[in-house]
């Protein structure tokens, strides 16, 4: 199946403004918003294509193993009440309105013209006619929702949080902004049009309007890693092909090895088995810097073929690398500091990810230069040893680190899916 294509092309940076819709029984836009081929959560077998439509419900939440979808919203929200009831009926409504939007309907009960003319509408309308474009939504919790920065459990979880779901340690060269990292909860929403993207998260944090308020957000277009084997190795705005040794859905053994939280990986938070830990990082790149550099220079700084993705070592894009293969000057070909081999799973225990990032371009800086880059997201079963000594040893030892900053950062804990008859997302945490 072809992958629909949206007819608005990229839609530009800039966070989308926030609004509210209801809970209730799912019900269909009036018009065409349920066209199109349904799909299983991991998308049309031995294809790289999108569904149309994910399930939202099932084992795992979908937007993990999904077949990358090329476009992004994600945001991280703030709690801003302390009522335990409220924040579990803020993820009730949530829950409804993504099992509707993620089926083609509208966020509220009823369309977004359909409801009692003097009152705000359930939707805000801006996806009316448009089908759901393979849209997942998937919810994450971030360590301030068990503890906040005023060392408060707020809601009595305290207890329950995973051992690994803590900020992420200080890396070298990070120059985090706080307005761009942390937050207590987080929604990725990944489809193929970014408006239906934009319409989704933007009715959730109008549903959220005096429970939750927006922390920080990011679009994201053009995915730069492949979740499926089906999909072609994508490019970063470096133009080098980016996660080609990610790991894969039909890799059912790496993804149950580094993915998916185990039933017995920690005793205080059985509720995450199932679940995973999402690591959002976002990476300015110093376009024009780069840009300036020779074909050469840029090969050797990332350790591969610019053209084929093969490692400079020989072979083609998925060849093994030959990092003891000697190059001239009594150097090996791949350099020392090449980004392929500071980062490679034989250097880190075999520690592997499965990476679902985007390209960014936010205007441009107070210089004039692009802000742009990669907006990191990376699945894991623990950050502690799947995340943290990989991107430390990068920080530390990549040659690729003179053309990026890190200025956002984030971690959150996403729970199994959500099972038939539970009534919202990560429900095993609050029970």
């Amino acid at each position: 199946m072809t992958a629909r294509l949206s007819r608005r092309g990229l839609l530009g940076g800039g966070v989308a403004a926030a609004g509210l819709a209801g809970a209730g029984v799912a019900g269909a836009y009036a018009a065409g918003g349920l066209s199109g081929v349904t799909g299983g959560p991991d998308g049309p077998t031995g294809s790289g294509a999108v569904a149309e439509r994910y399930p939202f419900r099932g084992a795992h939440q979908s937007g993990i193993v999904t077949p990358a979808q090329d476009r992004l919203h994600f945001a991280a929200f703030d709690v801003t009440t302390d009522d335990r009831d409220a924040l579990v009926a803020l993820l009730t409504t949530w829950t409804a309105a993504a099992e509707r939007m993620t089926a083609g309907g509208p966020a509220g009960p009823v369309g977004p013209v359909e409801g009692a003319a003097d009152l705000p509408p359930d939707d805000t309308g801006e996806a009316i006619g448009l089908p759901a474009g393979g849209l997942t939504l998937t919810f994450g919790f971030g360590p301030s929702l068990f503890r906040d920065a005023d060392g408060r459990d707020r809601f009595g979880l305290a207890e329950r949080r995973p051992a690994s779901l803590r900020d992420l340690p200080p890396f070298p060269g990070d120059e985090l902004v706080a307005a761009r990292s942390g937050g207590d909860l987080c929604v990725q929403a990944c489809a193929q049009d970014p408006q239906v993207a934009v319409h989704a998260i933007r009715n959730l944090a109008r549903a959220g309007f005096g429970t939750v308020a927006v922390r920080w957000s990011q679009l994201g277009f053009g995915r730069t890693s492949s979740t499926t084997a089906g999909q072609d190795t994508p490019r970063n705005l470096f133009g080098f092909k980016d996660g080609t040794a990610n790991v894969l859905a039909e890799e059912t053994r790496a993804v149950d090895d580094h993915v998916w939280v185990g039933a017995d990986d920690d005793p205080a938070a059985g509720w995450l088995a199932g679940g995973s830990y999402l690591v959002a990082r976002r990476i300015a790149m110093n376009i024009e810097t780069w840009d300036r550099q020779t074909l050469a220079e840029q090969e050797a700084v990332v350790g591969r073929s610019k053209g084929t993705g093969a490692p400079l070592s020989g072979g083609d894009e998925h060849t093994p690398i030959d990092f003891a293969m000697p190059g001239s000057d009594d150097q090996p070909i791949v350099a020392r500091d090449a980004h392929v081999r500071v980062v490679h799973p034989d250097h880190h225990g075999g520690a592997r990810m499965l990476r679902r990032g985007y390209n960014f371009v936010d205007g441009t800086t107070d210089l004039g230069a692009l802000d742009a880059g990669l907006f990191f997201l990376a699945f894991v079963r623990d950050p502690l040893t799947d995340f943290v000594p990989v991107q430390r040893a990068m920080s530390r030892s990549d040659a690729m680190m003179e053309y990026l900053q890190v200025t956002g950062s984030a971690l959150f804990a996403v729970p199994p899916g959500v099972a038939e008859g539970e009534q919202h997302v990560g429900q095993a945490l609050f029970a």
